[in-house]
């Protein structure tokens, strides 16, 4: 990978964290609309969850689900909000050097998620073979 690539690739990661701290300052204000707030912090739980919805060891999904996922739902929360609150939210996360919390709860929402759908692929496959 040249160094041109490398810089923009950190060039971006750089601005889905602003991004990423933009949204959890929106979640956190008192006028920020429900729904608004409720795709900020799914996106959120997603982006800071040590497991992802499609693991990363699978080829191409893995990664794209990060590349399509996270900025989707940038923009959905952003659509949802009233232009001069992002904007304001969007100042003041490029200004501070915050982090993002660690949010356990997002990652067993998603741990849940597998769970559950292992659940229904081994319930179908009973059914599936019993039927037989």
């Amino acid at each position: 990978m040249s160094k041109f690539t490398r810089f923009f690739k950190f060039a971006n990661a750089a601005r889905l964290a602003t991004y990423l701290i933009a949204l959890w300052k929106l979640f956190k204000h008192p006028q920020t609309p429900r729904a608004a707030k409720v795709v900020a912090i799914a996106v959120l739980a997603y982006a800071v969850s040590p497991i992802d919805l499609i693991p990363d060891f699978i080829p191409v999904l893995g990664q794209l689900d990060d590349l399509i996922l996270l900025p989707l739902g940038v923009a959905l929360a952003v659509k949802l909000t009233p232009p001069a609150l992002w904007e304001a939210r969007l100042r003041e996360a490029e200004a501070s050097a915050e982090k993002l919390p660690r949010m356990w709860w997002g990652a067993a929402l998603i741990v849940l998620l597998w769970v559950v759908l292992f659940g229904l692929l081994v319930w179908w496959l009973v059914r599936l073979f019993a039927a037989a």
